[in-house]
């Protein structure tokens, strides 16, 4: 499903309290939601509410762990492919039926699909890209990481 741009006024302060806790740490406890809500002033079903609500909204996309492929053998790669317009909602279908796709991002450029492969073997890459070329009769662009970078997002209350 495509998303449209976020109002100005979708998230409240709790919320992006919420989005900033998030990223810098999960608690592993029982009660992880309930630990959270205690840090924001709310409570565990306030917190699991507002997490289903940033996912449906858009605000965010997933919630889980990250799981570094790289660091156990594996691979990531961003990818890039040029949909066009009438065909963008059939090829994101396929594309993210792949379960190597960790995420899938229309952007405003030639260029208009990008998304990021993980797969447990270096060489699965490719393997899936062909893959999604063939199902798909359009190119996948490979960038490989070169260099990992750690940036941090906040968002302002």
């Amino acid at each position: 499903m495509r998303r449209k741009p976020l109002a100005p006024d979708a998230l409240d302060d709790i919320d992006r309290q919420l989005i900033n806790q998030l990223q810098d740490g999960f608690p592993l406890s029982n009660r992880p939601f309930a630990e959270v809500g205690e840090a924001l002033g709310t409570d565990e079903d306030d917190v699991l509410k507002r997490l289903a609500n940033l996912r449906e909204i858009g605000a965010i996309t997933r919630f889980g762990p990250f799981i570094d492929a790289a660091a156990m053998g594996g691979a990531f790669c961003l990818c890039a492919m040029a949909v066009p317009e009438e065909r963008f909602e059939t090829v994101m279908t396929l594309v993210n039926a792949h379960k190597e796709v960790a995420h899938n991002y229309e952007r405003v450029h030639h260029l208009n699909m990008w998304f990021v492969l993980a797969c447990d073997q270096p060489s699965g890459i490719d393997e899936v890209a062909d893959r999604i070329e063939a199902e798909t009769d359009i190119e996948v662009k490979r960038f490989p990481k070169l260099k990992e970078f750690f940036i941090g997002f906040k968002v302002s209350a």
